[in-house]
Formats: structure tokens, sequence, C-alpha cells
């Protein structure tokens, strides 16, 4: 058995911020460490607590720094490891804990360990990545690269082919392949070990915890992920010892696999099936996929459906509730920004959803602002179609939009081009901006423990192929009804409920009636709207 979740999760609010897009404090175009840190009062003043940064550690970034080359050093472009310790340091003061993206299933091609197995001379690093016997030798599913190095063998890739997976073994080893190593490999065994001193190393500078980049994705040919599963699971029994309160956190994207695995929280991506209908195929699942636009949720058409997503997360809430948190985020660097298409008024209904859900919010940076989705832009340190959503942080009207103090030419990536763009200065004192509007919610939800990670979730009303969307949060005697109509037309539900309510229990968003006839309510929303009743 694991030990408790650490307490401070269950409140956690994550803000997730892309390095060398967020503030760029020395002009050169590329946002900092020390930009991070300028910036924290601001995200204390959002109500988040809790900040996930992306990969920020020495790297070619062939893959936006998801391609490591030294795990111990903080990339020279970001600042140095003092910096980071900084940042733990003034973010703890905030009341903000800083956690790191840890990519353990491969690494970069530039990274030492990488070179040495290169040789075809035997040495220590020979088996920490998965090489074959021979250059011309079948890998079935497994991605190959031939021709690399001087050793009669290809290497098996991960994702692009600079990024070389890490060998952790086979759960099935084919007998006739003998460079497919069991688990129990010495090799094995040490690339594991490598990997738990990363994180102590970070952990006791002052990491709040980690998100694990492609958790699912370690041991070979585990196509129920037992064995990779036992690998976590002993992480975990590492860190309830050593360090308690870290937080651990998979990208998985299947809870109900992850959480019993050791982690503390799970991704459930599949939620933006509800919002786009793209979503990059990178082993994420895709049950819920709807197979046209019109068929999304939240979308203005009305011919939405929330009963596949609701089925789907049920599941994964039934199998993992006091187990481990499902988090859904607004986007993060690999998708579509949540504003494509969308108006404010869309966008807050969205928001409305994933701050008053069970689990652990996570909001990406300038989603709170409704920063643009800028299509067509040349592919970025191995983007492509995700360069759009890492664009610059938008914090004012001066140059740059207040990011950088560099030549344009020399930014990470161009500024949204737009004179309407929004910014941080431009809705900060207007009450009825988007931003405001995220604080409003972020303030409900820190406030009242219904609405937290630990409140119980009861769908009222979730209909096929009907709007709106209605569920009971409830801890105690607390209990909240929050209704969710993404139409473009006026959306009626009816529903049984055993407690008195009415219309002036409204405490964010708008109705238009709601009132009991024969034992059921009946609750009539706006177009585009959604309400937040306390019972």
């Amino acid at each position: 058995m694991f030990r408790k979740i650490p307490s401070w999760l269950s409140k956690s609010i994550f803000y997730q911020v892309y390095p060398p897009s967020f503030y760029d404090s020395n002009g050169d175009g590329i946002g900092d460490i020390p930009g991070v840190i300028e910036k924290l009062d601001y995200i204390e003043s959002l109500g988040c607590n809790a900040l996930w940064l992306n990969p920020c550690f020495d790297s070619p970034f062939r893959d936006g720094g998801y391609d490591v080359a030294d795990y111990y050093k903080v990339a020279p472009r970001y600042g140095t490891n003092r910096d980071l310790q900084r940042l733990f340091k003034e973010a703890y003061k905030r009341g903000i804990r800083v956690c790191l993206d840890l990519v353990p299933a491969h690494t970069s091609i530039d990274h030492p360990w990488f070179k040495q197995s290169c040789s075809a001379k035997k040495n220590k690093y020979s088996d920490y990545y998965i090489w074959t016997d021979d250059w011309v030798e079948d890998t079935g599913e497994l991605k190959a690269v031939r021709g690399y190095a001087e050793r009669n063998g290809s290497y098996i890739a991960n994702f692009f082919w600079s990024q070389p997976a890490l060998n952790y073994g086979f759960a099935q080893p084919d007998p006739k392949k003998s460079w497919q190593l069991p688990v129990t490999h010495p090799a094995c065994r040490a690339v594991r070990a490598e990997m738990i001193n990363i994180m102590r190393y970070w952990l006791d500078k002052g990491a709040a915890g980690f998100r694990v980049d492609m958790a699912y994705n370690m041991v070979k040919n585990d196509k129920d992920c037992q064995q990779t599963a036992r690998i976590w699971r002993q992480v975990r029994n590492m860190l309830d010892k050593n360090y308690p309160d870290a937080a651990f956190i998979a990208e998985w994207c299947n809870p109900a696999q992850a959480i019993p695995a050791g982690f503390h929280v799970d991704f459930m991506l599949n939620w933006m099936s509800l919002t786009d209908k793209t979503l990059l195929q990178q082993g994420r699942p895709r049950d819920v996929l709807p197979d046209t636009e019109d068929k999304c949720f939240f979308t203005r058409t009305g011919h939405g459906d929330i009963s596949g997503f609701l089925k789907s997360y049920l599941h994964h809430y039934q199998h993992t509730r006091n187990l481990g948190y499902i988090s859904i985020p607004t986007g993060n660097h690999d998708l579509l920004r949540l504003s494509l298409g969308r108006t404010q008024k869309e966008i807050e209904l969205a928001f409305a959803l994933i701050l008053t859900m069970p689990g652990m919010p996570i909001i990406y940076y300038g989603d709170e602002i409704g920063m643009k989705h800028l299509r067509n832009l040349p592919s970025k340190e191995g983007a492509y179609t995700r360069t759009g959503a890492r664009t610059p942080m938008q914090w004012d009207t001066t140059s740059n939009a207040g990011f950088s103090k560099a030549a344009v030419h020399k930014l990470y990536l161009p500024i949204d081009p737009h004179k309407n763009r929004p910014t941080v200065t431009g809705q900060d004192k207007n009450p009825r901006s988007l931003l405001n509007t995220v604080r409003k919610l972020i303030t409900l939800r820190k406030t009242h423990p219904a609405l937290s990670a630990d409140g119980e979730f009861i769908p009222l009303y979730a209909e096929p192929k009907k709007y709106p969307f209605v569920y009971q949060r409830q801890m105690g005697s607390e209990k909240f009804i929050i209704a969710l109509n993404p139409s473009n037309t006026p959306a009626e539900a009816i529903f049984t409920y055993p407690y008195p309510i009415n219309p002036t229990q409204l405490i964010m968003g708008s109705i238009d009636t709601i009132h009991e006839k024969h034992a059921h309510y009946h609750l009539k929303m706006p177009p585009i709207s959604y309400a937040i009743l306390k019972v």
C-alpha cells in the first residue's frame, strides 16, 4: 500500500510554463528561469499554487527540451542551476510549489551515456540503450535508426530519430533476439537507478515533484504495462519513504492504469475530444474522439454528445477515487489552444468545467487571457503543428507584447500580430475580462471544499446528444450544482434532486429559470452559458 497523497495536492491548481515563451529577462529573445521568477507574483495573483515547468535541462532542443543531454544541468539559455534553486525558494515564499518535467524514457543523442553506447567496444553504457545485434535486423513495430554509430547495430528511438530509448528491458524478450534484454538485466537495473538518482538530486535541491513524460513507454513489448507499472511502484515506494511530500504526476493518459501504478495524478487528455476534433497521435487514448468537429460537446453547433466522455471519465474516476487524481488541463504544449475558434463566453464555459471538476486542474500559460493558436508557423525545435501553441506570453501593449526587449527577429517565436491580441494588462483591471473570470472561478474552488479535488462528483443530467450537462459536487453538507450549455440555442434539463434549489442560489454564471414540477427540477439555460449554484 502507498502512503496518502501529499495534502497540498488536494488544494493545488497548477500553472504550466513553457520556459522559452514565458518571459525573457535578459533580452536575448528567449524566455528564461529568472523571467519566471519575475512573474511569480502574477501566477500568485491568478490563485495558482503550483507550477509545472516544461523541460529546462541542457539539450540540443531538437524536441523542445524533451531530448535531454544532461539531467543535472539547467540549459544555459534558461540560466543556471542556482537560478532554478532560486525559483524553488521564491515560489515557495508565495505558496507556490514547482514541479519539473522528467523525461525518463529517452535522452538526446548528445547525452554522454548515448555517445559512449555508440562505441563498438563494450563499455558500461553499451546496454543503457536498446541496440540490435546487427544493423539490418528487423525490429518490428519498434522505430530503428540505422547507420548512425560505429557499432554493428541499430538503436531504437522513442519519438524523433534523435531520442534514443533508454533500456528498461522487454516484458517478453524474444529468445531469438539476444538484444531484447529482460527487465532484470543489470543494465536495465542501472538505468532505473540513474533515474532515481536524478529525481533525488532535484528533490534535494527544492523541487516539489515531477511530471513524468511518456510514463507509459518504458518497458518494451509491455502491452498491459505491468512491468512498466512495477518500475513506477518502486519509485513511488522510494518517494513515500524519503520524499512523502513530493508530487508524482504521469503523462500516461490512462488514470485507471497510472494511479494504481504509483502516480498521484494522471492526465485525461481525451477531454480535448469535447473541445476539438484534432488530437496528436502520441499514444494517447482516443476512445471518445468525435469524427467531426460538429460532434464536439464544447462547440456552439449544439450537435455534441457528453455521454461518451462521461462514460470514460466515470470509468477512470471510479478506479482512482481515494487513490489519486485525474487532471483535466486547459491545454498544453502538444495541443491546440483552447481559444481556437471560440469567443470569450465559450472559453469561460470551458474554464467553468475544468475548475469545478474533481482532481487537479492545470492552466496552460496564456489560456487564462485567451491567447490565440497561431496557425501555419514554421516548425521550431521539433514543434511542427504544435508550434502555434508555444508562442510568447502576451503581457502588455509594449513592443513584443512585453515578452522581450530583443529585436523582433531574435524572438524565440513570433508574437501574435493582431492589434487586438489579448494581454495581461489589458484584462487585469477589467472585472468582466476572461482573466478575472478565471480568477473568480479559482477563488471559488479554493474557498469551497465541495469544489476541491476531493469533493464528490455526481452527474444529474447527461443525456446523449442533448444539452446542458449538469452535475453535483459535494463534500459533507456543502453542495453545488454546475450546469453547462455550450450550444448557441437555449437548453433545458429535467432531473430529480432531493434538495430545494432556487435562482437566488446562483453564485456565478447565468440561468433563465429553475423550478420544481412533479418532483422534478426544470432548468432552463440561455445559449452559451454556465451556472454554478450553491445548494
